[in-house]
């Protein structure tokens, strides 16, 4: 079993703060570099997809959902499944610049993770989902002998290192360690004789605090 973990390309929210004040974070577009971002992934991937077909599972965002388009997949897809579970970290619905940075400050002082927004989720809210998915996922694939062996996973940033959080029962300390994939940037979970293996570790912007590490 493969699960290729796929962050979404840059979406107009990343390089202008205020789209979210304006519009909703679901129907937040790709800019026209992140659709350029896009393609090119789709060519490497198309490299990696050569041996079987792939079930993709999908966060419903406008800006995943155009990711997956833009990738060109075509039939080497055999299911494509819009999954809210793996959707961003919920802020609340239109938000407002000021409270924004007072909600980002006080996250960042009381801890990534265990932050619960005033109007939306917690790291750990999301863990909590994502752990849903994985065990879904895993019940899946053991019970329906058509699922294809490798499993397209396509996402955020934070949900990409929640989900590998999970796999890999990381620490706290070393998750809100972890920085988030570039967009469009991949990892790949691997399963053989019973264990996981992640093929590249994420960047960090400091040291675990409880000396934990990624491998």
């Amino acid at each position: 079993m493969r699960i290729i973990l796929l962050r979404h390309a840059e979406s107009l929210g990343n390089i202008d703060e205020l789209a979210y004040c304006r519009i909703p974070d679901h129907a937040l577009p790709l800019t026209p570099r992140g659709e350029e971002q896009a393609r090119a992934e789709g060519e490497r991937l198309r490299g990696l997809l050569t041996d079987g077909p792939v079930a993709a599972y999908v966060s419903p965002y406008t800006r995943t959902t155009r990711t997956f388009e833009l990738l060109g997949l075509g039939p080497i897809v055999e299911r494509m499944v819009p999954e809210p579970r793996l959707r961003e970290q919920d802020w609340g619905n239109l938000q407002d610049p000021v409270e924004q940075e007072i909600q980002k400050q006080k996250r960042h002082e009381f801890g990534h993770f265990f932050y619960r927004l005033a109007h939306g989720e917690s790291g750990a809210d999301v863990d909590d989902r994502v752990a849903s998915f994985l065990n879904e996922l895993e019940q899946r694939v053991e019970a329906d002998p058509t699922h294809p062996d490798t499993a397209l996973v396509v996402t955020h940033g934070l949900t990409m290192r929640l989900l590998c959080r999970r796999m890999f029962s990381w620490t706290i300390d070393l998750f809100e360690s972890l920085s988030n994939p570039e967009h469009c940037a991949h990892r790949i979970l691997t399963y053989d004789r019973g264990t996981w293996s992640l093929d590249r570790p994420f960047d960090q912007w400091r040291d675990s605090p409880d000396k934990t590490t990624q491998l």
